[in-house]
């Protein structure tokens, strides 16, 4: 059998790695957090989070998407029909100030509730357990789906934390409108921080240190 083509019973971890890095000027797979490049970041957390197995969506790192240029979407769909498994836990590579315990909270939240789960103003991260719902979505064709309304649960929130992640992928947000799910608070809001330019990137490295100092 060819292990490619394993059936996860459990939960499989994402992460999302396909981005051009075209604003950042160089690979954010790479970049250096803490002397760990954050494509093994990434890894590690969704591991320490309770993920049966990690594969990586994107051309250069792992999985290419079926369909290209749809954004975090293409790179869901392409790990769900490869590997069939009954859930994801999926992470962008460029969130240096994520941890295991936020991520196992939204999987045990999403578990319990049965449903997919992220949090508020932020699709991604994104447990996501692949049910009838989830098949039935990319059953139709993905190129033909049009932008709608917001989420009801983020709608009349003013907060804009990370607002390009929930505008990275209008294909994520119709994913979402269209199964159960569920919105939770992330405890603590920097480990949303993204990382899309070089500016951005030295704020989160300046956020470590003082994350390192504090635990001095």
């Amino acid at each position: 059998m060819n292990n490619d083509k394993l059936f996860f019973q459990s939960c499989l971890g994402v992460v999302l790695a396909g981005g051009k890095s075209s604003r950042m000027g160089q690979d954010k797979a790479q970049l250096q957090r803490n002397q760990q490049d954050m494509l093994s970041y990434s890894k590690s957390l969704l591991t320490a989070a309770g993920s049966s197995q990690v594969v990586i969506s994107g051309d250069e790192h792992g999985i290419s998407d079926i369909i290209t240029n749809i954004g975090p979407l293409g790179g869901i769909q392409s790990i769900v029909s490869q590997f069939k498994p009954k859930a994801l836990l999926i992470l962008p590579v460029d969130l240096p100030l994520m941890t295991a315990p936020e991520l196992a909270r939204l999987k045990q939240i999403g578990e319990l509730s049965q449903s997919a789960c992220f949090f508020a103003d932020n699709y991604l991260p994104l447990y996501l357990p692949v049910n009838a719902f989830v098949e039935q979505f990319f059953q139709q064709p993905l190129m033909t789906k049009k932008l709608i309304q917001p989420l009801s649960e983020s709608k009349n929130n003013k907060s804009k934390t990370n607002s390009s992640r929930g505008l990275s992928g209008p294909s994520v947000r119709s994913l979402l409108n269209q199964i159960p799910h569920k919105v939770i608070q992330a405890k603590d809001n920097n480990s949303l921080f993204n990382t899309n330019t070089p500016e951005q990137w030295q704020q989160a490295q300046h956020l470590l240190s003082l994350q390192r100092k504090t635990h001095v």
